[in-house]
C-alpha cells in the first residue's frame, strides 16, 4: 500500500514529490551505529526461531560454505544458556539453491518452556546462541506480544527492535509485514532523506529472485533485528513491500509487466526469498493455540485471495459530475457482497477456526493481519488542512476525499474499508459466536485504536500499530500539527477511539483472562540509534466487552 497520506487517498500520488520538500542480544545494543559487516562465509546472519507450537519450533540460520557446496549443520537445543544440558538435536542443510539459508522444525519440546539453541557447522564452527520459547498449554495467566510493521531501513534505525530487546518483556515477536521495501535507492526515501549508513542492496528495485535475496541480506545485517530474532520466536507475515507496492493477487501498482516481466514470476521470486530468509512455514495462513487463553490466527490479506483495489481517481474521472460518480460507485461497486479480501478458501478456513476455538472456550481470538479493519473517513475540514501543505496534488486529493467521506466512502481502498462486505461477514460471525476479538494491523505507519462495530453493535477491537521506521502522516501534512490531525480523525470516525500520526516504534500487547492491553511504544527519533522510548499510550478491552477503554 502507498503509505502515509497517499495511502489513504489513492495509489496515484507521486511519492518522490511528496517526500522531496540474552548475552548475545544485549551485546548487540553496544555495536557501532551501522549495519553489521556480514562475513562472506560461515554463519553470516545470526539465528532465528519461529512458527511456534506448544511442542515444536522452526529454527533458522544461514551458513555460506567457502567451497560453495551444500553443508549439513547440526542444531543443538538445550534448557540452559550454556547449552550444557542438551535436550534435542537435529540436522539442517545450508544449500546454495536456498541462498545458504537453513531451516529445520524440531518436535519433542515441552509446552511453555524456554530453550537455548545454536547451529554447529564444519570444523566445529558455531553460530551465536539464540533463545526461544514454546507456546503454553492449558490455563495461561499471561501472554505478551511485540507487534511490529513497516521497517524501511534507509529511513532510519530500527529503534523499536532495539527497545524490545532491551525491555525483554515479550513472549512472541509478530511482524505484520513490510519487513523489507522493494524500492531502488533514492526512491523511498529520496537520497536527501536517507539516513547515513543505512544502505540497501541491491541499488536498483528488487524484481528477480537474486534481488529479493540481496535485499533481505541487507536488512538482516541490522544488529537490532538480528538481536530480536535471536531473543524471541517470530511469526512473520508479508505485506505488499515484500513483493511490490499495492499488491493484489493479480498484480501491483508498482509492477509493470512490460518492463519487469510476468507478475506470477515476480510473486514467486518474492515468496521464495521470504520463505528462505525468515523462520516461516510454507503455509499462507495458520493458527497458533496459546492454551485456553488465546488463538492467534495468521492471515494473508495481501495476495492470497485479494481482488484488485478500487481506485478513487478512476471513480472521480468517470464524471462529469463527481458527486454522482461517487454515489454510483458507493451503491453499485463498493458495497458488492461478493468482494473478497481473504478469498473464499481462506475466509472459510478462518471462520471455521474461530468457531472451533469459541466452542473450546478460548478466551481471546487474535487476528494477526496486515491492513486496518476499522473505518477511516476523512475529516470534514481535511481540504482546509491541505492549505498548509501547499502542494496542489495533495490539495486536490484531500478535496476529493472530503467529498467522498460526506457520502460515507472511506479514505483507503487498500484496507478492509475497500472490502466492506468481507469485513461485515467476519464481524457478524464474531458477534454470533460471542468471541472476544482482537485485530492486529500494520501497514499505515500510524497508530490507531478502533472499536469494531457491525449492525450498530460491538464486534471486537483493533490495535493498529505504527511503523518501526517508515514515515507517517507527518511527512505529508507538514504544517498540520499531528495532535490536531489526530483529533480531527477521531471526531470524524465514531469507531476510532485514539490515533497518533507522527511517531515510530511498536506495540506491546498483553493478554490475560480478564483483559487485553495494548501499549503503543514510541521510540526515540530513528535518525540515530537508541533503545530508549520517547513516550507510550495504553488502551484495554475487558473480556466480554468488545469495547476499548483508554488508559
Amino acid at each position: 500500500m502507498l503509505h502515509g497520506l497517499e495511502a489513504m487517498l489513492g495509489h496515484g500520488l507521486d511519492r518522490r514529490r511528496l517526500l522531496a520538500g540474552g548475552a548475545a542480544a544485549g551485546a548487540a545494543l553496544l555495536l557501532p551505529h551501522r549495519l553489521f559487516a556480514s562475513p562472506a562465509t560461515g554463519f553470516t546472519h545470526g539465528v532465528a526461531s519461529g512458527e511456534p507450537g506448544s511442542r515444536s519450533m522452526l529454527f533458522w540460520t544461514r551458513y555460506v560454505d567457502a567451497g560453495q557446496q551444500p553443508v549439513t549443520l547440526r542444531l543443538e537445543v538445550a534448557s540452559d544458556p550454556r547449552l550444557t544440558r542438551h535436550v534435542l538435536r537435529a540436522e539442517a542443510v545450508a544449500d546454495p539453491e536456498n541462498d545458504w539459508c537453513a531451516k529445520v522444525r524440531l518436535s519433542g519440546l515441552q509446552p511453555g518452556k524456554t530453550y537455548y539453541y545454536r547451529f554447529v557447522g564444519p570444523s566445529r564452527a558455531r553460530s551465536m546462541v539464540g533463545r526461544t520459547r514454546t507456546l503454553p498449554e492449558g490455563a495461561v495467566e499471561q501472554f505478551r506480544l511485540g507487534v511490529f510493521s513497516c521497517s524501511n531501513l534507509p529511513f532510519g534505525f530500527f529503534n523499536g527492535y532495539a527497545h524490545a530487546v532491551a525491555a525483554d518483556d515479550i513472549d512472541l515477536f509478530v511482524h505484520l509485514g513490510d519487513y523489507i521495501y522493494e524500492y531502488a535507492r533514492g526512491t523511498y526515501p529520496d537520497a536527501a532523506s536517507a539516513v547515513a549508513g543505512r544502505v540497501i542492496e541491491p541499488a536498483g528495485e528488487v524484481v528477480r529472485l537474486e534481488d529479493y535475496r540481496a535485499r533481505y541480506a541487507s536488512y538482516r545485517a541490522d544488529p537490532d533485528l538480528q538481536a530480536l530474532h535471536a531473543r524471541v520466536p517470530a511469526i512473520c507475515i508479508w505485506d505488499d513491500h515484500e513483493i511490490a507496492n499495492d499488491a493484489w493477487m493479480g498484480g501491483a501498482q508498482n509492477h509493470d509487466p512490460q518492463t519487469q516481466g510476468p507478475w506470477a514470476e515476480r510473486l514467486a521470486a518474492a515468496r521464495r526469498a521470504h520463505r528462505e530468509w525468515l523462520p516461516v512455514s510454507d503455509a499462507p495462513y495458520a493458527s497458533y493455540p496459546i492454551g485456553r487463553l488465546a488463538s492467534l490466527h495468521r492471515l494473508d490479506t495481501r495476495v492470497e485471495g485479494r481482488e484488485r483495489q478500487f481506485d478513487l481517481r478512476q471513480v472521480i474521472a468517470a464524471g462529469p459530475n463527481v458527486e454522482t460518480a461517487l454515489r454510483n460507485f458507493r451503491d453499485r461497486q463498493w458495497v458488492a457482497g461478493n468482494r473478497q479480501l481473504l478469498g473464499v478458501a481462506q475466509e472459510k478456513w478462518l471462520l471455521e477456526q474461530m468457531a472451533e476455538a469459541a466452542r473450546r472456550g478460548v478466551r481471546w481470538q487474535v487476528l494477526a493481519q496486515q491492513v486496518i479493519m476499522g473505518q477511516l473517513l476523512a475529516p470534514p475540514n481535511a481540504d482546509q488542512m491541505a492549505a498548509a501543505v501547499r502542494d496542489p496534488q495533495v490539495q486536490a486529493f484531500l478535496g476529493a476525499a472530503v467529498m467522498a467521506s460526506r457520502l460515507g466512502i472511506p479514505l483507503n481502498m487498500d484496507a478492509w474499508d475497500g472490502y466492506p462486505a468481507a469485513r461485515a461477514r467476519l464481524l457478524a460471525m464474531a458477534q454470533r459466536e460471542g468471541i472476544n476479538l482482537v485485530v492486529l494491523a500494520g501497514d499505515s505507519h500510524n497508530a490507531w485504536a478502533n472499536d469494531l462495530v457491525t449492525d450498530k453493535r460491538p464486534a471486537g477491537v483493533e490495535f493498529a500499530t505504527h511503523s518501526v521506521s517508515s514515515p507517517g502522516f507527518e511527512a505529508y501534512l507538514r504544517g498540520v500539527p499531528p495532535r490536531l490531525l489526530a483529533e480531527q480523525m477521531v471526531a470524524a470516525n465514531p469507531g476510532l477511539r485514539w490515533a497518533e500520526t507522527s511517531q515510530r516504534g511498536y506495540t506491546h500487547v498483553r493478554l490475560t483472562p480478564a483483559e487485553a492491553v495494548a501499549e503503543w511504544r514510541f521510540s526515540a527519533a530513528v535518525t540515530s540509534r537508541s533503545p530508549q522510548l520517547a513516550a507510550s499510550v495504553r488502551a484495554r478491552v475487558r473480556a466480554g466487552a468488545n469495547r476499548l477503554e483508554l488508559a
